[in-house]
Formats: structure tokens, sequence, C-alpha cells
């Protein structure tokens, strides 16, 4: 095994301890997302005699909306395969929401005592969805939870690392909704590290993976820094509210199951990190802008196809095994394999929906990726209307002081013409997406070696990415796609627009102020939501 390849297969994950010695509560819901007026029902087990559930409309200022205290405890075991299966505990609380309860990010906060006076935490979630009666405008935030899933390893595994297989060392292509939520993934302490690399190393620095090392440390899930409502989403929506633009909430669940939610709104938002979609997503997302609808995604990294199972409590993912793995291969199903959009299977850039393609951009800022690089976009179209206001000029980089560009980013192949970038369309991005702004990735770590240097991924997403694309992993292949760019760019789409920020980490723009990321996002959300 070559050293870069150790440090990848280190697997630690979140699970009960089950000891009475230690008491502890586990809490998870029957469903994603409710619409006022429902039941919410709380699975639990917990090794506690009593424990107590606090619940949070989540924000810029959180306010308490349930509390029950004294709740008798109860205790079941976790089935070894909870990650693919669900825990199938049994209902220690239900709560019916009220009529008039506002949409929103609800937080979840299970609790107990322990006898040195100490507590156990852990912490859940449900979504409110909105209604005609509880409606407040025409901006709709869907959260990315398809990606929250697919980074959950709570119980053992996830799509990237996990216990599954004969040897127990493989991800699990399936991930049961009906299990908890690890630790980090939506709730983070002040001064959780990020993704990025920072402060930028020195000359010779071994690669850093911050968040990785933090978590190890402190017992936050492995994959916090890389998904979440805590690490990406939460920032925007405390945003928003600061600013006054109060969006409605609604799962990407919802967004498959009942695409009608997005028709009483102008404007539809995604932030972060956003890379797990199923077909029928897309096909509502498109819909809804041929229809006139305006779609503002601040967020990257736009790659896999899903499948969503059982009314969304299974996830499916084959990934890099969908090839030689995925039921539906060779089929007449097989463009729903769980693969890239990018792959001839499929045939689906991504560039029709958000004007960008995943595997054209990807890493920037972090371990191996470009450590050094520009943490910020330059700007090539400044007449652009995106940039109204903001006063910056062809050659500007913006938002390097904030670091809003990485850790994942995405763009469409490009080429130079009198000093402009247009794209190419040999990735099938058509020609009228205006590239706005955009800065440099590479999709594998630059492997200097080094007495104790280990790269997270090495050059095995590019190999991984060119296989499934091409069957093989040819050489101008591999130089084809080892180096790209993220993106801002801007598209028609039918009768309505399309504006893409290309870039996880655009949400650390508007956490910290930074002017002119807050100012074209402004632009963005005020144009999309005039009549």
């Amino acid at each position: 095994m070559r050293g870069d390849e150790d440090w990848q297969n280190v697997q630690w994950y979140e699970a009960p301890q089950e000891d009475p010695a230690f008491p502890e509560v586990y809490v998870y819901t029957d469903a994603m997302s409710y619409a006022p007026g429902e039941a919410v029902r709380f699975h639990a087990s917990t090794t506690a005699a009593h424990w107590t559930l606090d619940i949070y409309r989540d924000g810029w200022r959180p306010e308490p909306v349930h509390r029950a205290e004294g709740l008798v405890g109860r205790f079941t075991p976790m089935p070894r395969d909870a990650y693919k299966a669900g825990c199938g505990w049994p209902v220690l609380h239900t709560w019916r929401l009220p009529a008039d309860l506002r949409s929103g990010f609800y937080r979840v906060v299970a609790t107990c005592a322990r006898a040195d006076g100490s507590r156990f935490l852990q912490h859940h979630f449900f979504v409110v969805r909105p209604t005609a009666a509880t409606r407040r405008g025409r901006l709709l935030m869907l959260l990315p939870t398809c990606t929250w899933m697919s980074y959950n390893d709570w119980g053992g595994a996830n799509h990237y690392t996990g216990i599954e297989g004969p040897d127990g060392t493989l991800a699990s292509p399936v991930l049961s909704l009906e299990r908890p939520w690890a630790r980090g993934l939506l709730w983070l302490p002040p001064g959780a590290p990020r993704q990025m690399t920072d402060p930028i190393p020195e000359p010779g620095d071994a690669p850093c993976y911050t968040a990785k090392e933090y978590a190890y440390v402190h017992g936050f899930t492995q994959y916090f820094g890389s998904a979440g409502w805590a690490q990406f989403d939460r920032h925007f929506a405390e945003w928003a509210d600061r600013e006054g633009y109060a969006p409605d909430i609604i799962t990407q669940t919802d967004l498959h199951y009942r695409p009608e939610l997005l028709d009483a709104y102008r404007c539809v938002v995604t932030v972060g990190h956003d890379e797990y979609w199923t077909w029928e997503m897309r096909a509502a997302l498109e819909g809804f802008a041929e229809r006139g609808g305006r779609v503002a995604r601040f967020g990257a990294n736009f790659l896999w196809q899903v499948r969503l199972e059982d009314e969304g409590r299974k996830q499916v993912c084959h990934k890099f095994r969908a090839p030689a793995e995925d039921p539906v291969r060779g089929t007449a199903e097989s463009r729903r394999m769980t693969t890239i959009w990018e792959a001839p299977e499929v045939g689906w850039p991504g560039s029709t929906t958000f004007g960008i393609n995943g595997v054209e951009g990807l890493y920037a800022s972090w371990g191996g990726f470009a450590p050094r690089g520009q943490r910020g976009f330059t700007v090539y179209r400044p007449e652009h209307w995106v940039f109204g206001g903001t006063n910056l000029n062809y050659g500007d980089i913006f938002g390097a002081e904030a670091r809003i560009f990485g850790y994942e980013v995405d763009g469409v192949d490009y080429t130079f013409r009198d000093g402009l970038p247009y794209p190419t369309g040999r990735d099938g991005a058509a020609d009228d997406i205006e590239i706005l702004a955009m800065a440099p990735a590479v999709l594998a770590e630059g492997a200097h070696r080094g007495e104790g240097f280990r790269y997270n991924i090495g050059d095995h997403d590019l190999r991984g990415f060119v296989r499934l694309m091409t069957g093989g992993e040819d050489a101008a292949a591999l130089q084809r796609y080892r180096y790209g760019a993220g993106m801002l760019v801007a598209m028609p789409k039918g009768r309505g627009e399309v504006v893409t920020a290309a870039s996880c980490e655009w949400v650390m723009g508007l956490r910290r102020r930074e002017p002119f990321t807050e100012q074209i996002t402004r632009n963005v959300l005020d144009r999309f939501l005039a009549d």
C-alpha cells in the first residue's frame, strides 16, 4: 500500500457504548421533514433512567419551541448494520407540531445526566415544510440533505468508508435515514476548523488536514468539515435572515417527492457542499427554471447521481463501484446508475442544470490540492449585472480575505479568446454560459515526497473519474482532467435564469462579512426575487 493511501483508510466512527456506567441517549425521527400539524415521532435508545429533549428553530436567532423533561429511558441495542438497515428503535416521545409553525431547520438536542455531573448530548434535526398558510416570501432554500446523508457515518459506514463487505473495509452503497446523525454534521463549537488549509503552509510543510485531525481529538465525525448544516448551510441561513430575505426551507427529499412545492416561489437557492442529487430532483429544478423560475447556487461539487428508496428512508449510491455493482447497469434503467453525471451511461452533464460540471473543477486550497493557491475569484466580466455596485474591475480578485474559494469547486471546460474565458462545449456545456469569474483547481494532490508526508486522496479520484468516463486510465485522459477551475457563471434557462458561484466556501464570505461576496449575493437574490 502506498503511503498516500494509508490515511484515507483510517476508519473511526460514532456508535453507542451501550454501557450503563456511561449514560447516553441517541435519537432519530421517522422522516426528514414535516408539515405543520403533523406528529414527529422520536425513536430513541438510552442507557439513562431519564432524558431530556429540547427543540430549537435554528438560525440567526435560535428560538426554543419544545421541551420535554424527565422522559423515561429505554435501552435497545444498535444493529451492526444500522448504517444501511436502520436502528429499528421504539418511539419514546411524540410531539405534534403547531398548525402555524414556521418553515425552517429545527435542531433537536437530546441530553442525559452522568454521575460525575456532566451530561451526554446528541443533535438531530427535522425540517418544517412551508404551506400556503405559513409561507413568508418567494425565496426557497433547498438543503443538500443527500450530501449530508452521504457523509453520515454514524453506526459504521457512509458512501466513502465503512465496515461493509466481507473484510469490513468498504463503504456502503446503501444508507439508512433511520439512524442518528454523526456528531459535528448539525452542530459545531465556535472555532471548529474548516477543510481549507489555514494558514497558508510554509515552504516544505507536509500536507495538513486540520478538520480530520480536530475531529479525531474532539470526538467528531471525520467528515464534519465536508458536509452538513453546521459547516455550510447554517451560515447562509443566518445571513439571509439578518438581511431580511427570510427563506422558507425544504430538503432534497421534499424536492424529490413533492416538486410542486417549488411552484409558489420565485427563486430557489442552494449553498455550500451540494454533491448528490437524484434524477427526479434535477428534472424538477430544470422544469422550474424553464417555466420562469430563478435558481441561485452558492455552492459546489455537483458530481453524483443517487436513488432514493422506501419513501426516502434509503439512499443508494454505488459511486466508483457502480459499473460493476449497481443493479441497474446494463438495463433499460441504466441512465439511473448511481455514478457521476458525466459517465456515458448517464450522459447528463451538470451544466444543463447549474451551468457547471463537477469533474471540470474539484479541489483547491487544502491538503496537497493547491495549498498555497488563490483563495478568491478573479473577475473577467466586471460589466455583468452580478457585479453591480462592487466597483470590481477586470483582473481583480475578490473574496480572498474571507477565503471563499475551496475546498471543492465546479467549472466547465474553457478556452481564452482575447483575454476572456469561454466554454469550449466539449464537456457538454452550452455556449450561452457566461464565465464571470474563475480560479484554478486540481483533481490530484501535488505528490511531493518528504519525511512524514501522507496524502489524503492523492490521485485516487482523478483515476476513478477517468475510469468512469472512459473505461480506463489513458494517460491523455488523466492529463485532460488533472487541472480545472472553479467558476462564477450565469446562464439563461428557458424563461428563467441560473447563477452559480461554484465554491463550497462562498458562504464564508457571508459569514465573515466580505463586502464583495455579500454584494454579489444580494445582487443575485434581489434580481431573482423581483417580479
